[in-house]
């Protein structure tokens, strides 16, 4: 299908220069790196899995006087005065949450994802706990277990992964280790699993483990929202996300669960882990929550899918190894290999051609591939015949060396221009 009406993208960033006046009179140096980075965002195309552009009225929120008020504290229970209109804030982003993903209670005041998932940790754990979690060789997140966060230092992981022949979870593997291991925890979510997840069986193996299940849903949670990606919600304890990525909300965190556990969640974000709310950003939260809630969201959430499964056929005609054959989500994982680079080097060679993605893990290999995501791309309105041309702009960047980038360069500033209008 192609983008329609109503899901027509919203010009992000339109007028922009103008918004920041204020900014180039006052700060002349801070606004030329603010409108550089507009320009770059403008010129090239944003295929970062993790990144999208938030609405005018999500940015506007996140501008806004609520940024001065220091809240400390939940809605009607503030550690500060003059919190009336805040809490009105934060009662209307909680609301919202609860009605898109049909949760019992939602937390809004995650300052990330990471700061959702250690508040989960800390509501439901406790130091030296055994947890079962995606390899981060296999996708797994920092938060699963990585020896250099606080996950891997407080807590005992033990990985599962994929099968080596399809790149799919291995539910088996993950059965017996939980039966092996007997975990408090079972952790089901990843930055880099192409596939939708099976909560129910996640939840099964947790039910005879005696585990508690938690869903890291920080990449899906956007499409959940626009109906094209299943709820964890109704599986998992507590379900820990982002609202930016194809949520399209502001950076930030938060928590979705049931009522059983509201208060061991709400006591684990405050005052366990984070001090004050950033008001603003809560309000862009709900901002971002109501337009989740919209049809043109549905659509455009289903688009980013149509889009993702389009680019890696196309990705797999020029010749890269797409893991697990394709997408059932926005994002991509590809091995660049047969180009003759590494991932790190195709990154770098990409990037110069103005195509801005990341590096991730394969599994059960040395080497890194790349991964990239539909959701920004989508929002500025390209559709199923767009990503045949980005593939075939990634074969070009990766076969061309020196002065020839940029012709590809080129190419891809013509096409952003395109689908930049305004900015």
């Amino acid at each position: 299908m192609s983008v329609s009406e109503a899901a027509a993208p919203h010009a992000p960033y339109a007028s922009y220069a103008q918004q920041f006046d204020v900014l180039r009179r006052q700060d002349p140096e801070l606004a030329e790196v603010v409108l550089g980075e507009t320009r770059r965002q403008a010129d090239s195309l944003q295929l970062t899995a993790a990144e999208n552009f938030a609405s005018p009225a999500v940015l506007a929120a996140l501008g806004s006087p609520l940024a001065n008020k220091y809240a400390e504290g939940y809605p009607g229970a503030r550690h500060h005065g003059g919190c009336e209109l805040v809490d009105a804030a934060e009662r209307i982003a909680v609301e919202r949450a609860k009605a898109l993903f049909g949760a019992g209670h939602a937390n809004v005041q995650p300052h990330s994802g990471s700061a959702a998932v250690l508040a989960a940790y800390a509501a439901l754990l406790r130091p030296g706990d055994t947890v079962l979690a995606m390899g981060l060789n296999h996708g797994g997140h920092l938060t699963h277990g990585s020896p250099a966060n606080f996950s891997g230092r407080w807590f005992d992981f033990v990985g599962y992964g994929v099968d080596p022949a399809t790149g799919l979870i291995d539910y088996a593997q993950v059965r017996e280790l939980a039966r092996r291991h007997s975990p408090k925890a079972l952790v089901c979510g990843s930055i880099s699993y192409p596939r939708h997840i099976d909560y129910a069986a996640f939840r099964d193996i947790a039910d005879e483990a005696g585990a508690y299940l938690i869903a890291d849903a920080a990449h899906p949670i956007g499409l959940v929202a626009g109906g094209a990606a299943p709820n964890p919600v109704p599986y998992a304890d507590v379900v820990c996300a982002t609202t930016h990525k194809v949520l399209r909300g502001p950076r930030g965190g938060m928590i979705l669960c049931g009522p059983e556990y509201a208060e061991r969640v709400d006591r684990a974000v405050f005052p366990f882990t984070q001090g004050g709310a950033q008001m603003h950003t809560i309000a862009a939260k709900a901002v971002g929550f109501g337009e989740a809630a919209t049809p043109a969201f549905t659509a455009y959430a289903h688009q980013v899918v149509a889009n993702a499964q389009v680019l890696a056929h196309a990705l797999a005609a020029e010749g890269f190894p797409v893991t697990t054959g394709g997408t059932d989500t926005h994002l991509i994982v590809a091995d660049p290999a047969p180009f003759g680079v590494d991932g790190r080097t195709a990154r770098g060679r990409l990037a110069a051609a103005g195509l801005v993605l990341d590096l991730c893990g394969l599994p059960d290999a040395e080497s890194r591939g790349i991964r990239l995501g539909t959701a920004a791309v989508t929002t500025q309105g390209m559709g199923e015949s767009e990503m045949g041309r980005i593939a075939g702009l990634f074969t070009a960047a990766l076969r061309s060396e020196g002065g020839k980038i940029h012709g590809v360069r080129a190419e891809v500033a013509e096409l952003a221009g395109t689908f930049s209008s305004g900015r």
